[in-house]
């Protein structure tokens, strides 16, 4: 066997091959391909002998977020975080109807950057409370000012607020959006 694929036309002869693709043709290009692949993903992390690491700022241990389902879930909140030990927060909020609390786990040992929360969340007050949750969160902060959240949040309570022709979900699904200030 020579190891080629070969297609016929049916309407001619069967000795005849219109298309014919070798494995030798296919093993060439796929060494070509791969080299490539490599050549391009070495050049990512390319830097000159004498590349320094920046230096982290670690002395700012406050962090002000405000926005749009921020502070427990509030229509409209802030939260107000503070770095404990190198990568820990704990952190507590408030708003326009709600209030949460969290303890965050960042990536980096600074203030500023992105982390993982196990987050509380209570929607609502008296009459008009709705519902608290718990659950963990991926909360993104950018180099500026950017600030995102989302994660789930597992039912814990239902309020008198809540419809009463829906039924509570066990997971509903977290998020938040807005802007930060560390300090």
């Amino acid at each position: 066997m020579d190891n080629c694929i070969y297609l016929y036309n049916f309407t001619g002869s069967l000795n005849d091959p219109i298309i014919e693709t070798c494995t030798n043709f296919q093993t060439h290009f796929m060494r070509k391909l791969f080299v490539l692949i490599l050549i391009i993903a070495s050049t990512f992390k390319a830097f000159p002998q004498g590349f320094l690491p920046e230096t982290v700022d670690n002395s700012q241990k406050l962090c002000a977020s405000f926005g749009i389902l921020q502070g427990g879930g509030s229509l409209v909140g802030a939260d107000l975080e503070v770095l404990v030990y190198d990568r820990i927060g704990l952190q507590a909020g408030a708003g326009f109807m709600g209030y949460g609390a969290a303890l965050n786990i960042h990536f980096k040992p600074v203030i500023k950057s992105s982390f993982l929360s196990l987050t509380y969340w209570h929607q609502g007050v008296g009459d008009r409370y709705t519902q608290s949750m718990f659950g963990p969160t991926f909360v993104f902060r950018g180099k500026k000012w950017l600030t995102a959240q989302i994660g789930l949040g597992y039912a814990l309570e239902q309020g008198p607020a809540w419809p009463e022709d829906r039924e509570q979900p066990t997971v509903m699904l977290l998020y938040s959006i807005g802007g930060y200030i560390p300090w």
